[in-house]
C-alpha cells in the first residue's frame, strides 16, 4: 500500500533529532530501506520549510521526497495530494500524528496511521530484514548421493 508521509512528524518517532543537519536525508535512507525490505509500493514524503534553490521534489530510491516552500506546509501538501488522487486515494495510507490531517485522509477515503504506529512498523521492519527467499537451498537425499558418486568416480 502506498504511504503519503509528513516527514517532520515522523522524525523524531524514530529516534532521530529535527535539529540534525541531515535528519530528512537520514529519514530518506530509512524508508527506502523499508520499502526494500518490505516490498511496500509506493511512498511520498513531504518536508515542511523547503529552503529556495531546493528542488521541490526530489526522487531518493523508492521515495518521492516533496519539499513545501512557504506559504504551504507539509499538512496542505498532503491534502492538496490527496485531493489530485480523487477515488484512487482509498488505495493510501497517510502517516501523520496531526489529527486535522488525519482527518482529512479519511474523510477522502484514505486510511490514515499515527507516526508513532508507523514508525513501530518501520524499526520491526528494519530489525527483521528481508523475508527469506522461499526457496529451500539444501539439497534433497536423492542430489546429495548423485554428487557422492560423480566425486566417488573421479577419485579412482
Amino acid at each position: 500500500m502506498p504511504y503519503l508521509i509528513d516527514g517532520h512528524n515522523l522524525i523524531p518517532k524514530l529516534g532521530l533529532r529535527l535539529t540534525d543537519f541531515d535528519d530528512e536525508l537520514t529519514l530518506l535512507e530509512q524508508l527506502n530501506e523499508f520499502c526494500r525490505i518490505s516490498r511496500r509500493g509506493q511512498v511520498e514524503v513531504y518536508f515542511d520549510n523547503a529552503p529556495q534553490g531546493y528542488p521541490e521534489t526530489r526522487r531518493s530510491g523508492l521515495v518521492t521526497a516533496h519539499f513545501v516552500r512557504k506559504p504551504l506546509i507539509a499538512d496542505e501538501a498532503i491534502r492538496l495530494r490527496l485531493k489530485k488522487l480523487g477515488r484512487s486515494a482509498r488505495n493510501w495510507t497517510v502517516v501523520s500524528s496531526d489529527h486535522r490531517v488525519q482527518n482529512e485522509a479519511r474523510t477522502a477515503g484514505a486510511k490514515s496511521i499515527s507516526s508513532d504506529e508507523f514508525a513501530r512498523t518501520v524499526v520491526e521492519t528494519l530489525r527483521e530484514g528481508p523475508p527469506p527467499s522461499g526457496k529451500d537451498k539444501s539439497m534433497s537425499e536423492r542430489e546429495l548421493e548423485e554428487w557422492l558418486r560423480l566425486f566417488d568416480k573421479k577419485d579412482r
